[in-house]
């Protein structure tokens, strides 16, 4: 490998290599996707379990468990491409991939808020799991905002 591999006309080693090693990437917010992806995952499946528990114990009118399944199933489909789309943006330094997870961030966090305030039954597990998933949602449009900003100066 020469010591000119790498280097911009007009820049020396030290500047060639300054500029390649400069990393925008957020760090705190790729560990942010993992953990909202572990806690989706088990938000999901306690969130169905107690949909189920619900519909045995208490009255729920059939065409609202419906749309209380329906929009669980939307959500994490939701979910999957909001982490995906957040990933690939943070990893790749690219902002429109992580604009586009910043929007579906908003989506996602309605649907929380559905799940927290509005569903037919909510009980407390709701309200544990759902305020747990809000805060990490608030926590990721911050540093989303943050890497935004920095991969657009």
């Amino acid at each position: 490998m020469s010591q000119h591999q790498g280097q911009r006309r007009g820049q020396g080693p030290r500047e060639a290599g300054r500029a390649s090693a400069t990393v925008l990437s957020s760090l705190p917010l790729q560990v942010l996707f993992h953990l909202s992806g572990a806690w989706y995952a088990l938000y999901f499946l306690a969130t169905l379990l107690l949909i189920a528990y619900k519909s045995q114990v208490f009255t729920y009118p059939l065409g609202h468990l419906v749309l209380d399944v329906t929009l669980l199933f939307l959500m994490g489909i939701l979910e999957a491409v909001r982490l995906y789309l957040g990933t690939k943006g943070n990893l790749t330094e690219a902002e429109v991939p992580l604009a586009a997870s910043l929007v579906l961030t908003v989506g996602s966090t309605l649907l929380a808020v559905y799940f927290l305030l509005w569903q037919t039954l909510v009980l407390r597990a709701d309200w544990v799991l759902g305020a747990a998933l809000l805060a990490l949602h608030g926590l990721e449009a911050v540093l989303q905002v943050v890497a935004i900003a920095a991969f657009v100066s």
